[in-house]
């Protein structure tokens, strides 16, 4: 029996041992997959300092005396890194990546800045959007005492279409909304996008205030800053690679060219009283609209003094390439001259585009060229009829004005 209890008190000491060996081996696998996950996101590709930009100084004290951020090439830089941010905000939630994992938070922590609210779309649950903030606490720990100079105190990135998981059909749906009307109004994204970027601006203030998207994102980065326009905030926007093709817009194209043919066919036939009747109605509307024109001139033209939108394009994207598209004198232009825009140096929008030669798809649409060490960008100098078109609302008249009468 005696016998019998010691062996009994060593199997349930063995069994100890053996629990605490279990503990023991379970822990160092743990910390084995830990360090492996951690190697595996140092190497990356997406990884901040594998993809990231070299040459994009992070803030320092030297900033308080010259900011980096009044240089367009930083500025530009360090926001494209923002929305690179925006997609791997949605990469990291679809592949389930811890705090410790994650890649996205790299691609705003090195610039000083913190996430305060994700966008997500309600019908997939995607995130589509953040809203990034200055980290004066993160700033100080570098001796940057105060928010440089030009760096904006909350900034709106908005992702493009991500061809991966379950955001590919909402992604596609809101393309190919756009692709058929030229407008992204009736999507839940813009309405989210819209009111963020109105909390953001009455919280710090439209001129501290900064929102960027890229291709989709860009898109709806151009119609919510312009219905903020509309309402007299005007915050600072870059769009890179935004979409210019639409069937809208090709139909709005073919009917203008038929419309100015049969103006000069009919120049070309004789004249008749009825024809004659429909020209001086139609000369006696355009002097309406330009006596209304120079009575209300500087209000019509408010929102393109004010909010002129930056525009990145690259030449070998067919995407957005239709920007850099001039607009052209013709016969209707010229008689609606006064929804193309202010004719006093000013321009709809800063336009930079990019010439390569000839590039891949893939890479004259994709994001990282914008942080690149070789860029060359060219400041458009000529008037993209497109820009005219699309922001041809914040310089057109409105309906109220045109029909009452100045007192």
């Amino acid at each position: 029996m005696a016998k019998r209890g010691v062996e009994e008190v060593v199997v349930v000491a063995l069994e100890e041992k053996g629990g605490a060996m279990a503990v023991v081996v379970e822990e160092k696998e743990q910390k084995e997959q830990k360090e492996n996950e951690k190697e595996e996101e140092e190497a990356h590709p997406y990884a901040f300092h594998v993809s990231g930009p070299r040459n994009v100084a992070k803030p320092n004290w030297r900033d308080l005396i010259n900011s980096s951020w009044k240089d367009t090439n930083y500025k530009r830089s360090v926001i494209a890194c923002f929305i690179q941010a925006v997609y791997l905000l949605e990469l990291d939630r679809q592949e389930n990546r811890t705090v410790e994992t994650a890649l996205a938070p790299k691609w705003w922590m090195t610039f000083k800045y913190k996430l305060t609210q994700t966008l997500i779309d309600e019908r997939d649950g995607s995130i589509f959007g953040a809203v990034l903030e200055w980290d004066q606490s993160a700033a100080l720990a570098d001796f940057v005492l105060i928010r440089p100079s030009g760096a904006p105190k909350a900034i709106l990135v908005l992702r493009g279409t991500l061809l991966k998981g379950p955001t590919i059909r909402r992604d596609i749906e809101d393309d190919l909304r756009f692709l058929a009307w030229e407008s992204l109004k009736g999507s839940v994204r813009f309405k989210g996008a819209l009111e963020a970027l109105r909390t953001v601006a009455g919280r710090y203030g439209s001129s501290n205030v900064c929102i960027a998207g890229h291709s989709l994102g860009a898109g709806f980065a151009l119609q919510v800053g312009k219905a903020l326009a509309k309402d007299g905030i005007y915050v600072d926007a870059h769009l890179f690679n935004p979409p210019s093709i639409s069937i809208a817009m090709s139909l709005r194209n073919i009917g203008e060219k038929a419309g100015f043919a049969w103006k000069r066919l009919k120049s070309m036939l004789p004249s008749s009283s009825e024809p004659q009747a429909d020209c001086d109605e139609e000369i006696k509307d355009n002097s309406l609209k330009s006596w209304l024109g120079n009575i209300y001139g500087d209000k019509a033209s408010m929102g393109l003094k004010q909010w002129v939108p930056h525009l990145y394009v690259n030449n070998s994207d067919y995407i957005c390439c239709h920007y850099t598209d001039p607009g052209g004198k013709t016969e209707e232009n010229e008689a609606n001259k006064e929804n193309t825009g202010p004719t006093n140096g000013q321009v709809a929008a800063k336009l930079f585009v990019m010439s390569k030669g000839k590039q891949k798809f893939l890479e004259a649409h994709g994001l990282e060229q914008w942080w690149s060490d070789d860029l060359d960008l060219q400041l458009a100098i000529n008037k993209s009829k497109l820009i005219s078109r699309q922001l041809k609302s914040l310089y057109s008249l409105p309906a109220s004005q045109v029909t009452k009468r100045p007192r």
